[in-house]
C-alpha cells in the first residue's frame, strides 16, 4: 500500500485539482469556496508543505502539512471523490501522525470549518480534542489537537 509522497514541482494543477474535488460540496452549505480551495499549491510544493497520495498512478489525497513551534499543522487534508469512504482519509491521518512524530513533535493540530460537520463529528472519534473555536478569515473554524 501506497503512502503519500512529497508533491513535485509540476503537480501544483493536480493538488489543486484534487483539493477543489474534494471540498466543491461544502461550497453551498458554506456560501462561499473554503480557504483549501484557494490555496496556492505551487508555494506550498516548494515549502516542502505538500503530499501527494497516489493508487495506480491516480492522485487520491493530498495533505498539506505546516511545522509550527510546538506541534505539526494538518492544515488541508483531501480525499478525491472517487476514492472516498475507502479509508483514504484514515491513512493519510495515519501517515500525518507518523511524520509529525518523525520530525519530533508530540503534538498535531489541524481545524476545520464548523459547518463542515462531518469533520467536527469524526476527528474527536480519530483521537482528536476539540481545543477552541473561532472566527478567523471570515470562517467559523473549530479547532483540533491529539497529542502524539
Amino acid at each position: 500500500m501506497a503512502e503519500p509522497r512529497p508533491a513535485r514541482p509540476d503537480e501544483a494543477a493536480t493538488l489543486r485539482a484534487l483539493v477543489r474535488a474534494a471540498y466543491a460540496v461544502y461550497v453551498p452549505r458554506l456560501g462561499r469556496e473554503p480557504a483549501p480551495m484557494t490555496d496556492d499549491y505551487a508555494v506550498r510544493i516548494a515549502a516542502g508543505q505538500a503530499w501527494i497520495l497516489e493508487e495506480d498512478g491516480t492522485p487520491v489525497g493530498a495533505l498539506i502539512l505546516e511545522d509550527q513551534p510546538d506541534g505539526l499543522l494538518l492544515y488541508n487534508i483531501a480525499v478525491a471523490p472517487a476514492a472516498q469512504g475507502q479509508g483514504v482519509g484514515r491513512r493519510l491521518l495515519a501517515f500525518t501522525e507518523a511524520e509529525a512524530r518523525r520530525r519530533g513533535y508530540g503534538l498535531l493540530r489541524l481545524y476545520t470549518n464548523e459547518k463542515m460537520v462531518e469533520n467536527v463529528a469524526m476527528y474527536p472519534r480519530r483521537g482528536f480534542t476539540e481545543t477552541h473555536r473561532g472566527a478567523e478569515a471570515g470562517h467559523r473554524r473549530v479547532h483540533f489537537e491529539k497529542r502524539l
